[in-house]
């Protein structure tokens, strides 16, 4: 998936022109890495494990696309990689894929719900200091996840797995003030739902600064926090109470 995602963010790369870039298109490429505090469960049924997971260094890529065009939304495309690796000990049987785990026995997981996020978006006000973007998003998740424990069979240990997968729609907002004549400037942006027992909320808040402005290319230094709430409910059969939240650091080209 991550080779899918750096070939899409290339491939969007050689649609911008060299020249007059602000005036028919603009092109943003990023990358950022995450230190993510992970907590949280997950089951078949709504029955839910909850495990000791792992803190983690993660890695997110984007690209968007933005033009002149009325009525066209922009387009902004995002890869998080969210692999958690966990364990816990079983007060209570735990049933995951065709295994039904032991009572007392300590059970391992590695968790993979990374995505990809694709954002159509307006930007409803956009100045030298202030710009705001409203829109939708369509969250994917494919991934699958590994439980390895004692089954209740005895024996060596079990390990099931279950692939998943499936799309969860978002409200996105992006919101940036910049700070006059510092360089720097505050953002916030985020994608949210809640509808009947699940809630997905994924938002980053934090400070950039330009480190390269001109009329060919723009470099942007950031830094702040993101956090991530994933309580998904029959999402392919897989329900989920996962938080990630830390700290991040990245940088932005803009073409």
């Amino acid at each position: 998936m991550k080779k899918y995602c750096l070939a899409a963010a290339l491939s969007m790369a050689c649609l911008a022109p060299t020249a007059q870039a602000d005036t028919l298109l603009g092109l943003y490429l990023g990358v950022d890495g995450w230190r993510s505090d992970n907590s949280g469960s997950f089951a078949q049924n709504d029955n839910l494990q909850n495990f000791n997971y792992d803190d983690e260094t993660f890695i997110s890529y984007y690209a968007a696309l933005e033009h002149p065009v009325p009525l066209v939304p922009n387009f902004k495309f995002k890869y998080t990689e969210l692999e958690l690796n966990g364990s816990t000990t079983l007060d209570d049987t735990f049933s995951f894929g065709d295994a039904d785990y032991v009572v007392g026995t300590q059970v391992g997981t590695v968790s993979d719900l990374s995505h990809i996020d694709y954002i159509l978006y307006y930007e409803i006000f956009d100045n030298d200091l202030v710009s705001i973007d409203l829109g939708l998003n369509a969250k994917q998740f494919d991934g699958d996840i590994v439980v390895t424990g004692t089954s209740q069979n005895g024996g060596p240990a079990s390990t099931e797995r279950v692939d998943f997968s499936g799309f969860v729609p978002l409200v996105y907002g992006r919101a940036e003030v910049g700070l006059p004549l510092t360089g720097m400037s505050v953002f916030f942006e985020g994608s949210m739902l809640a509808i009947d027992d699940s809630k997905v909320q994924d938002y980053q808040v934090g400070i950039a600064y330009a480190l390269l402005d001109n009329l060919a290319i723009d470099l942007d230094v950031k830094a702040g926090y993101r956090s991530m709430t994933l309580e998904l409910d029959d999402v392919d059969d897989i329900y989920t109470d996962i938080d990630a939240s830390g700290p991040f650091a990245g940088i932005q080209v803009h073409f």
